[in-house]
C-alpha cells in the first residue's frame, strides 16, 4: 500500500473498502463520536419494478440510516422514495458532498430541495452534532 501522504482521501477510502472519500470521512466522524458505524452491514429488500436489495452506508440505529452521496442520480432518488414508502419506520438521512448540486443540468431543483420536498433530512459533508446526539441516545436505548 502506498503511503497515506501520497494518497487522496478517495484513494484511502477505496483501500479501506469505502466507495467514496465522503464515506471515509463520515465513518471517522462517527467513530470519533463513539458511534459504531456498521458500514454496509445490512441489506433491505425493496421493490420498484422488480425485487431489489439496498445496502445502506451507515445503519447507525435500528431506525436511522445515514446515506452518503456525491452524485444523486435519478435511480438513487427513485430507490430512496420506494424505500421510504416500504419502510416508513426507518429515518433515511443523507449526507451530501454538496446539497446545492442540481439533480440534473436542466433542473433548478437541488439535492437539498429534493430532500425537503420528499421529507428527508440532509446535511453537507459531515454528520450534524444534533444527529450525533440523537444517534447516541438511540443506541443507548437499543442496548438496554
Amino acid at each position: 500500500m502506498a503511503k497515506a501522504k501520497n494518497m487522496t482521501q478517495a484513494q484511502v477510502g477505496f483501500v479501506q473498502g469505502f466507495r467514496s472519500g465522503l464515506e471515509d470521512v463520515i465513518n471517522k466522524q462517527l467513530i470519533k463520536a463513539g458511534i459504531e458505524p456498521k458500514y454496509e452491514s445490512i441489506k433491505l429488500p425493496y421493490r420498484v419494478e422488480k425485487n431489489c436489495n439496498y445496502t445502506p452506508d451507515f445503519p447507525v440505529t435500528k431506525n436511522i440510516i445515514l446515506e452518503t452521496k456525491g452524485r444523486f442520480l435519478t435511480a438513487d432518488r427513485m430507490k430512496m422514495l420506494a424505500l421510504k414508502k416500504q419502510y416508513p419506520d426507518i429515518d433515511f438521512r443523507f449526507i451530501f458532498s454538496n446539497s446545492k448540486s442540481r439533480i440534473s443540468k436542466k433542473s433548478v431543483t437541488t439535492y437539498g430541495r429534493w430532500c425537503e420536498k420528499n421529507g428527508f433530512k440532509y446535511a453537507d459533508r459531515e454528520v450534524p452534532a444534533e444527529w450525533i446526539e440523537e444517534i447516541l441516545k438511540q443506541q443507548q436505548k437499543e442496548r438496554r
